[in-house]
């Protein structure tokens, strides 16, 4: 099996030598595409308005000037052009994708990418007990189970072009109580926080931060899932259609 492995925290992220470790415990053709540095948040962006540039790291381990979207686009339609993954890895994310998060996330925009290209793909995020962690986030959840959910995954039969979401919770190997499927949550109170500062020259800056603190976990979500100390596996796809409004729309029209 030829797996590639990509993120948004950046080619040299801690998560992303978790996930190697991962991927080569099921295979040993491991391709390694991703940004060259941070894009967290950068969602499905695509770089169209400067070009980009490709480093090579070592055999078959590259890095790239843009998003994750750009980074797997330019592994399969370039460097992988002539020997396509069977699988797309995204992650091991620093911080929780769950929710409308997923909207934001450059990991699981990446895994859509994969998706979209019709290969299997996975997104995988280490949620994380409190904000400032930096490198210190721990990742000892997603490296213990990482291998044994991928290999329960892969063997499953979802359709073209769709993919997983999976979320580690913040807590130690051996707390896991299993893992748990459900469907997309919704935090359910305002997060955003602008956090005000000044640089050196006194010209004001700010910081967006995002706080899930009171937010709701209704049952059988991902949100319920983490909090109940699970792993957290949820089916997406890209289609954004609301099936729901069609037919009152089609009636305006009509």
């Amino acid at each position: 099996m030829r797996i590639l492995l990509t993120n948004d925290d950046g080619v040299h992220a801690p998560g992303l030598k978790v996930l190697e470790k991962i991927a080569r415990a099921i295979s040993d053709d491991i391709w390694i595409v991703a940004p060259s540095e941070e894009q967290s948040g950068a969602g499905h962006s695509l770089t169209l308005t400067r070009p980009l540039r490709l480093r090579k790291h070592g055999e078959q381990h590259f890095s790239v000037t843009g998003t994750p979207t750009d980074s797997v686009m330019m592994a399969i339609s370039h460097l992988m052009k002539d020997c396509p993954p069977d699988l797309v890895l995204s992650g091991v994310n620093r911080g929780a994708n769950l929710a409308e998060h997923v909207t934001y996330s450059g990991t699981v925009s990446a895994a859509m990418e994969g998706a979209i290209s019709g290969i299997p793909s996975i997104a995988l995020s280490q949620v994380y007990s409190k904000e400032g962690m930096a490198d210190e986030v721990p990742f000892a959840c997603a490296e213990a189970w990482g291998e044994r959910v991928i290999r329960k995954l892969i063997d499953v039969e979802l359709g073209h072009r769709k993919l997983i979401n999976v979320n580690f919770p913040a807590i130690s190997p051996g707390e896991v109580k299993g893992v748990r499927v459900g469907r997309q949550g919704f935090h359910d109170v305002d997060m955003t926080k602008v956090i005000p500062g000044k640089d050196p020259r006194g010209y004001s800056y700010y910081w967006f931060g995002l706080d899930t603190t009171g937010a709701q976990a209704p049952e059988g979500t991902d949100l319920a899932a983490i909090r109940d100390d699970y792993i957290s596996v949820t089916p997406l796809h890209f289609d954004l259609t609301h099936d729901g409004s069609m037919t009152a729309l089609s009636e305006v029209f009509d």
